[in-house]
């Protein structure tokens, strides 16, 4: 039995899905690495700015709302790359291949083939 969450995955679905329970430790890894660096960062950026409170004084509750935003931004980049990386994970266990996340190159061709017209008859630049 495999649990996502508080429910318990039926046999039947982990069976026909093998990677399964990699994935989801991997999905609880990238959750509580997020928590931890929102906890870390609210409390860093907090003693940093208690720090600097002697040369710019403003109130407490100023103090927390810019640790609380910034940590939250930033434990949100963290956990969005580490479910990302989850989701690739998932794909390779499933397919056998990670996905191509490069960006598409610009050919010359299609650069030089000028203004194209939609089906509508307007004039893309």
């Amino acid at each position: 039995m495999v649990n996502l969450g508080l429910t318990k995955v039926d046999d039947a679905l982990v069976a026909k899905h093998p990677g399964l329970e990699s994935y989801a430790a991997c999905q609880s890894q990238a959750f509580m690495k997020g928590t931890g660096s929102f906890i870390l960062a609210v409390a860093g950026l907090f003693a940093i700015q208690k720090a600097l409170q002697k040369k710019l004084p403003y109130p407490l509750q100023w103090n927390l709302l810019i640790s609380v935003v910034a940590s939250s931004v930033g434990s949100y980049a963290v956990t969005r790359w580490e479910t990302q990386k989850c989701s690739d994970l998932w794909l390779l266990l499933e397919k056998g291949k990670v996905p191509d996340r490069s960006p598409q190159q610009v050919t010359k061709s299609d650069q030089a083939k000028g203004p194209q017209k939609t089906k509508y008859g307007d004039v893309m630049d």
